[in-house]
């Protein structure tokens, strides 16, 4: 019998992770979104239920409908389907929240069909969500998501994700400041050309972490989690975010840097109990700041997202 409505957890994730902007990013394991996904004899795609933001039910408005619709235009199936997205991920948080809903909607859809695509393919698909919401073609965001653990996007156009290795005992620190930062309005702050000596200095640190990740050297990783081009100018967007970034380091981080567009900041961490002394040292600073603030401790999700 086959099978005619399906559940998905689709997980936040860190991109750009300091020095791998628009290219690498990891996946989190204890905040995501739940989508239920119903197949239907009428054709077409509708988002008939969203609950905890205020999204657009259109589906050529909503990243998840806009991935679900470049699928079906690709695959004309005999049918359509109706989905169902319960956000836990704040729109503009930086942790991936339009991203949990450009590959949530097309992941659903294609075990529907018996998997007809892999997930390079579906990925694909999702760009097209990913671009509406933040006016860029990347995917940074989308392959933790879809692959799990670390991952390093080699090309867009064609797209090709490397699945990176995960180090043992890696933890992820997460504070999200309850303000809203916009993929695209971040962007604009981006200079269009920067120093040679800055470039040389960000290559050097992602080819530094993605070695560091294989040979399993977490000293490597922490001095690689630098970003000489993007976070100079994105961290003025976030309130006391130096003073956030050198309390995650007193308190033993291996790093710490902007979680995508921001306001969210992640650090990573050798330990459990070392991310927790991070998450006390985040909460210290913020506590004071008049600024609601969530905090999340996570292991590197390696599994990505899945069927409920």
């Amino acid at each position: 019998m086959k099978q005619e409505q399906i559940s998905i957890f689709s997980p936040a994730t860190v991109a750009n992770v300091s020095c791998g902007f628009d290219v690498l990013g990891f996946c989190l394991d204890t905040i995501g979104d739940n989508m239920l996904i119903t197949k239907t004899a009428e054709p077409g795609i509708r988002i008939t239920r969203i609950e905890g933001y205020n999204l657009p039910l259109e589906a050529d408005k909503n990243v998840a409908g806009v991935s679900a619709l470049a699928l079906i235009e690709d695959y004309k199936p005999n049918c359509g389907f109706n989905i169902e997205i319960y956000k836990k991920i704040k729109p503009g948080s930086g942790i991936g929240s339009s991203s949990a809903s450009a590959i949530g909607s097309v992941f659903g859809i294609n075990e529907l069909l018996g998997k007809p695509y892999n997930k390079t393919q579906l990925t694909e698909f999702a760009i097209k969500g990913e671009a509406m919401a933040s006016k860029s073609r990347h995917a940074d965001n989308l392959a933790p998501t879809i692959f799990g653990g670390f991952t390093l996007v080699k090309s867009c156009e064609p797209v090709k994700i490397l699945q990176l290795p995960t180090l043992p005992d890696i933890f992820a620190v997460v504070i999200h400041p309850q303000i809203e930062i916009k993929t695209s309005q971040a962007r604009t702050m981006l200079p269009a050309n920067v120093p040679l000596r800055d470039a040389i200095t960000q290559w050097s640190n992602l080819g530094s972490f993605v070695h560091a990740l294989h040979t399993k050297d977490h000293g490597l990783l922490g001095d690689s989690l630098q970003d000489v081009i993007i976070e100079p100018h994105r961290s003025k967007l976030i309130p006391k975010f130096n003073t956030l970034k050198q309390a995650a380091m007193q308190a033993g981080a291996l790093g710490c840097g902007i979680s995508g567009s921001g306001p969210s900041i992640f650090s990573l961490c050798k330990g459990e109990k070392k991310a927790k002394q991070v998450e006390i040292a985040f909460e210290h600073v913020y506590k004071d700041s008049g600024i609601d603030f969530e905090i999340y401790v996570s292991g590197i999700n390696e599994e990505g997202i899945k069927v409920l």
